[in-house]
């Protein structure tokens, strides 16, 4: 799942570069005195293209990320799972300590020498 989620990254960064790529040929040709439109228009629609696919996984990730910081349960992770063993061994410790003094305040109460 991390593995994936890596490779779509990078997959972004490569459209990204893409992105970069066709922005400077359209510099370029718009540039130029005489400009092909056809070329621009080829430029544009394949920059368009990047920008959305960017655009589309990158809020993906983003939606995925926010799924893990809010700690919903989510494909791959235990950090849930964790957090709640934690919590369920720190009520356990709070309780075992006021039993032991509920144990002595009894202990107290009872023994009739003091």
């Amino acid at each position: 799942m991390a593995n994936d989620r890596l490779r779509a990254l990078e997959d972004v960064e490569k459209e990204i570069a893409v992105i970069l790529q066709c922005a400077g040929n359209i510099i370029l040709e718009l540039s130029k005195e005489k400009h092909n439109a056809s070329l621009l228009d080829r430029q544009l629609a394949q920059f368009t293209s990047a920008v959305n696919r960017v655009e589309s996984e990158l809020s993906s990730q983003i939606r995925y990320l926010t799924q893990v910081a809010t700690g919903q349960p989510h494909e791959g992770s235990t950090y849930s799972a964790r957090k709640d063993c934690q919590m369920a061994l720190n009520r356990a410790e709070y309780a075992r300590i006021k039993l032991g003094e509920l144990g002595r305040t009894c202990e107290v109460l009872l023994d009739p020498q003091t």
